[in-house]
């Protein structure tokens, strides 16, 4: 109906993978996301607030401000950025994936002090993924790995724990997991019963 409903995608939880696989936890964050097509629903990110050994997070207030954010946007109509950036456009030239975002606010930010910009991989037509190299350049972020010479399909944050992440928008909401192909992933067709739970 017309009550609001917001919730809170998975953080990152785990040890970080040394090679891009499979992940289910990635996987039911994109199951979640799929909620969105609902009317009157927010998802707070909460892919940087996690920890390796705790399923719980111990940072619940960063948790709140972002729900509390989407709560004013969605519940009290107030005209504020409220969600994380996403993704908008993907376009492959010279070797390279350069994407674009919406719900950038300002600008969007890269917090590392380096210029780094962590946690995408890239496949080819093969469907093998890579870390890949990427640079935030203006409003844009290029992707590329001399392991994939004509990329077809670009993933971010896209395991379990993807790490230390470093693209904000100008309210200090991260980057949302995403991924740019429709592959068939390892979860398609299972159904839960009963059993344990993650």
């Amino acid at each position: 109906g017309n009550l609001p409903f917001l919730f809170v995608q998975l953080a990152n939880y785990r040890q970080e993978t040394k090679i891009p696989e499979d992940s289910q936890w990635a996987e039911i964050r994109e199951a979640q996301s799929l909620a969105l097509k609902e009317p009157l629903t927010g998802m707070a990110i909460a892919i940087d607030l996690g920890e390796a050994d705790d399923i719980h997070p111990k940072n619940k207030e960063d948790v709140a401000i972002r729900l509390g954010r989407l709560a004013l946007k969605i519940a009290y109509n107030r005209d504020i950025i409220a969600e994380s950036p996403k993704l908008k456009t993907i376009e492959i030239r010279d070797g390279k994936a350069i994407l674009s975002f919406e719900q950038t606010g300002k600008a969007l930010i890269n917090k590392n002090k380096y210029g780094y910009v962590r946690g995408f991989q890239i496949a080819g037509s093969d469907r093998k993924f890579y870390f890949a190299k990427a640079k935030l350049e203006g409003e844009k972020i290029h992707i590329w790995s001399r392991d994939v010479e004509k990329p077809v399909a670009v993933r971010y944050a896209w395991s379990d724990n993807p790490g230390e992440l470093d693209i904000y928008n100008s309210v200090d909401l991260p980057l949302s997991p995403f991924r740019t192909d429709n592959w068939k992933l390892s979860t398609e067709g299972n159904v839960f019963d009963d059993g344990p739970r993650f």
